[in-house]
C-alpha cells in the first residue's frame, strides 16, 4: 500500500460520521488558508506579479516545503496543491491588500471559528483529530478531502 493511501485510511477513522465529514470540507481549506494568511504577515520581501498580486519571501518558502511534503506522497497531488495553494496566494493577497494592517485579526477570527468547529465535529464523531497522534495530519487534511474530488473525477491521485 503506497504511503498516501497508508495516511488517508488512518485519517479516515476519525472521519466516519457525516457531520464530522461536513464540518471537515468547511474547515480544513478555511484553517489551511489562514495559515497561509498568517505566514503572508511575517516581513519579508515581496514579488508581486500581474494579475495576481503579491507574494512574500516567507509564504513562498512555506509553500515549497508543504509542496515537497506532497510530491513524495504523489506527483499529481503535489501539482495539484500548487494550484490550489497559488489560488489560495490570490485570496490571501486580495484580504491583505483589502484589511491592511487588520488582516490579522480577519485571519485569527477565521483561523478560531474553523478550530472550534473542527473541534465539534471530533466531538460529535468521538475520536481525537489526527493531529493529536502525529502533526503529520495536519498537512493530510487537505489532500484527504482533494482525494474524494480526484476520485469523483475518476482520476488519480
Amino acid at each position: 500500500m503506497r504511503k498516501i493511501d497508508q495516511f488517508f485510511a488512518e485519517y479516515g477513522e476519525s472521519h466516519k460520521n457525516h457531520t464530522n465529514k461536513l464540518i471537515h470540507w468547511i474547515c480544513v481549506p478555511l484553517i489551511f488558508w489562514t495559515i497561509l494568511g498568517f505566514i503572508s504577515l511575517i516581513p519579508a520581501p515581496h514579488f508581486c506579479f500581474p494579475y495576481f498580486g503579491c507574494i512574500s519571501i516567507a509564504s513562498i518558502i512555506a509553500l515549497l516545503l508543504v509542496s515537497i511534503f506532497y510530491f513524495r506522497l504523489s506527483w499529481r497531488t503535489g501539482l495539484i496543491m500548487i494550484f490550489i495553494m497559488l489560488i489560495m496566494e490570490h485570496l490571501v493577497y486580495f484580504i491583505n491588500v483589502k484589511f491592511e494592517h487588520q488582516s490579522w485579526i480577519f485571519f485569527f477570527v477565521v483561523f478560531v471559528i474553523s478550530w472550534i468547529g473542527q473541534f465539534y465535529g471530533h466531538k460529535i464523531e468521538g475520536k481525537k483529530p489526527s493531529f493529536l497522534k502525529d502533526v503529520q495530519f495536519l498537512l493530510i487534511g487537505p489532500i484527504w478531502l482533494l482525494h474524494f474530488i480526484l476520485k469523483k473525477l475518476h482520476l488519480k491521485y
